[in-house]
C-alpha cells in the first residue's frame, strides 16, 4: 500500500513558477494512474492533471499549457511544474495514486500566488 507525501509548495508572485513533488513510499508494485488536484478554501477539489505509467496525460483545461505533470517511475516520485501562476491557482494541492488497493491522497502542499 502507497503513501504519498507532497512537498515544493510556497507563495509566488503572479507570474512566477513552483515544482511540486509527491514522494511514494510504502509497498509499491504498480501505480497505472497518479495525478494532481487542488482545492481552494471554500471550495470543491478539482482535477488538475493526471499521468499513466506510460506517460498518458490529461489537464483541467485551466492549467493547460502552464502546468506540465510528470513521473519517475524508477524513484517513484511524480512532480508538477507549474509556470504563469494566476491568483486562482492558489490552493491546497493533493497528489493522487490509484492502484491495486484503490485510490489514496497526499495530505497536500499549500500554494498561494500573492496580489
Amino acid at each position: 500500500q502507497v503513501q504519498l507525501v507532497e512537498s515544493g509548495g510556497g507563495v509566488v508572485r503572479p507570474g512566477g513558477s513552483l515544482r511540486l513533488s509527491c514522494a511514494a513510499s510504502g509497498s509499491i508494485v504498480h501505480i497505472p494512474l497518479m495525478g494532481w488536484s487542488r482545492q481552494a478554501p471554500g471550495k470543491q477539489r478539482d482535477l488538475v492533471a493526471t499521468i499513466t505509467w506510460d506517460g498518458g496525460l490529461n489537464y483541467a483545461d485551466s492549467v493547460k499549457g502552464r502546468f506540465t505533470v510528470s513521473r519517475d517511475n524508477a524513484k517513484n516520485t511524480l512532480f508538477l511544474q507549474m509556470n504563469s501562476l494566476k491568483p486562482e491557482d492558489t490552493a491546497v494541492y493533493y497528489c493522487y495514486s490509484d492502484d491495486a488497493y484503490g485510490p489514496h491522497w497526499g495530505q497536500g502542499t499549500q500554494v498561494t500566488v500573492s496580489s
